[in-house]
């Protein structure tokens, strides 16, 4: 049921010109070199220090690890990460 559900919504955004992470509330990564990372539709900060930063996602969680970091923007539903990214993982609960 999920997996139809899913083909749906991927329809739907594709008919209707809505955004595919908006109709599927997946998060829309944006990496600039290795030293500005935007993400949007993220649900909640778990952790942040100045070397990681820890997001819950509608499925999961997204790890981000690195050097130097500070929160230049941190909004509901968006969030933008400045400093040296290292790595970049998704984690499936």
């Amino acid at each position: 049921m999920k997996k139809w559900s899913t083909q749906f919504k991927k329809w739907f955004a594709d008919v209707s010109n809505i955004p595919e992470d908006v109709v599927l509330g997946v998060p829309r990564i944006t990496l600039i070199g290795q030293f500005r990372l935007s993400i949007e539709n993220y649900q909640n900060v778990l952790a942040f220090s100045k070397t990681e930063l820890k997001l819950m996602l509608n499925e999961g969680e997204l790890h981000i690890s690195g050097e130097d970091f500070v929160l230049e923007t941190i909004l509901e539903k968006e969030i933008v990460l400045q400093g040296r990214v290292n790595d970049v993982r998704f984690v499936n609960n």
